[in-house]
Parts: C-alpha cells; sequence; structure tokens
C-alpha cells in the first residue's frame, strides 16, 4: 500500500507508475481512460465536514479563495459552486506548503479552501473565529445528489480487473463492518485526557457514519456527471461524452 500527496498519487497514476489507486474524482473525468470499481467511493450526501471555505463575514463579500491545490477535484468543485450561485470571488493557489492560519483570513475579503485532516483541524480550533462554508452541503442545494471526491481506478492495461474490484470492495466491507475497532485504535494513539479520547471517538464516530459516504451507487455516478458538465461548461474540462466503465 502506498500512501502519497493525493496529486502524486494522480500524476503517478496517469504516467503508469501505479496500476491501481484511490484519486480524486477529477482524475477520471479529465483522463477517462481507467476503469473505475463500482460500488466504491468516498462521497457526500449533504454535509461533509471536511471539504469548506473558511471565511469571516458573509461569503457573498468575499474577493478571492486561497485553494488547497492538494485536491483537484475540491477545487474544481468550488470554481463551479461560485459560479453556479453567481458569487464574485476569485481564486488563487497557495503552496502546498503554505500552512492555513487565523491571520490571512481577513474579514470580508479573504477566505481560505481547506480540505482533510487540515480542514477538521483548523474547524476544530477555530470554531467560534469562522464561518465555513460546506462544498457537500452547497452542491446538494441546486442538485439533490451525492458528491464524489474520490475513485479507486485501475489503469486500462492491468489484467484481471474484476479480482482486484472485488478485492477492494471486500476491504471497503471489512473496515466498515469494524468501524468502531479502527476508530478505537486511533483514538487510543491520542495522548490526552480521557475527556479528549472521548470526544474524539465521538467525533470520528458521526463523521464516518454521517459525513462520507463509501458506496458508488446510480445517485453517485449521476452526481458525477452533473459535475462533469458543470466542468465543461466552466471550461475546466473538454467537451465530451462520459462513459463509466466499471469493474
Amino acid at each position: 500500500m502506498d500512501f502519497d500527496h493525493p496529486s502524486s498519487l494522480c500524476n503517478r497514476l496517469a504516467a503508469g507508475e501505479l496500476d491501481v489507486a484511490l484519486v480524486s474524482s477529477f482524475e477520471f473525468l479529465r483522463n477517462p481512460i481507467y476503469r473505475i470499481v463500482d460500488d466504491v467511493s468516498i462521497s457526500s450526501d449533504g454535509p461533509v465536514y471536511s471539504v469548506v471555505v473558511a471565511h469571516r463575514g458573509e461569503i457573498g463579500q468575499i474577493e478571492e479563495i486561497d485553494l488547497d491545490p492538494a485536491s483537484e477535484t475540491s477545487a474544481n468543485l468550488l470554481y463551479c459552486l461560485i459560479a453556479e450561485f453567481g458569487l464574485p470571488s476569485r481564486l488563487i493557489r497557495r503552496s502546498t506548503a503554505a500552512r492555513p492560519g487565523a491571520a490571512e483570513i481577513k474579514i470580508g475579503r479573504r477566505a481560505r479552501l481547506l480540505i482533510g485532516d487540515q480542514a477538521i483541524r483548523f474547524r476544530q480550533q477555530y470554531a467560534n473565529e469562522f464561518s465555513f462554508w460546506d462544498l457537500g452541503e452547497q452542491w446538494q442545494k441546486p442538485f439533490g445528489l451525492p458528491f464524489v471526491y474520490a475513485l479507486w481506478l485501475i489503469r486500462p492495461e492491468v489484467g484481471a480487473p474484476k479480482q482486484i474490484a472485488n478485492r477492494l470492495r471486500n476491504l471497503r466491507d471489512g473496515n466498515l463492518a469494524n468501524l468502531d475497532v479502527l476508530i478505537a485504535d486511533v483514538v487510543a494513539g491520542v495522548d490526552d485526557s480521557g475527556r479528549r479520547k472521548e470526544a474524539k471517538r465521538e467525533f470520528l464516530s458521526r463523521y464516518y457514519r454521517e459525513h462520507l459516504r463509501f458506496s458508488l451507487g446510480e445517485k453517485e455516478k449521476e452526481g458525477l456527471r452533473v459535475f462533469a458538465n458543470l466542468c465543461m461548461k466552466q471550461s475546466l474540462l473538454p467537451k465530451r461524452d462520459l462513459a463509466f466503465r466499471v469493474v
């Protein structure tokens, strides 16, 4: 198992250095040569909690949003939502080395896109100082569909893709069946008071059960098609018919 930066995994999969990877769903939309592992994704059907724009003041007053370049899916989702809601913000990129700080997010002017663990830590540290524009929640408002952030993709030249897909589905099922045990292992590493450990356990249980989804059914696929069409409309993707080759 190879754990790497999300953008690096996309690049390595595209270059043929990896046969199979869990990567940004935008990698498939940009380069739809891959087979998709059916029934498995990282998605949300409402608020996702960990993909947010941290801001002060009204979201409609924001002039600039700093992007986290770690995920092209989240950045392009933000582009599409800003266009959909008619918000005036312009987006700028920051180095992956830049760490988000409260001081750089100015009232009424500047905001920042945060994803993953970075978003979770920031929300917990600055919960009373900022508002958080949840991209999963904002996506569902106009479209009423889940949003797919990541997919397991298999390169087209790889043999026995069905066997690989079955192993990944079984792995997903096993992890979900043992979610409480996995959460307990994470919480055991928290070096703090019993109260903090319990709060961590409660948060992780809620996050994995209520905010994230791990399936890829017809609604998730339809959400992915809608996202692809919006990206084409905003010239983030070339216009073309999109076919899902699932295994």
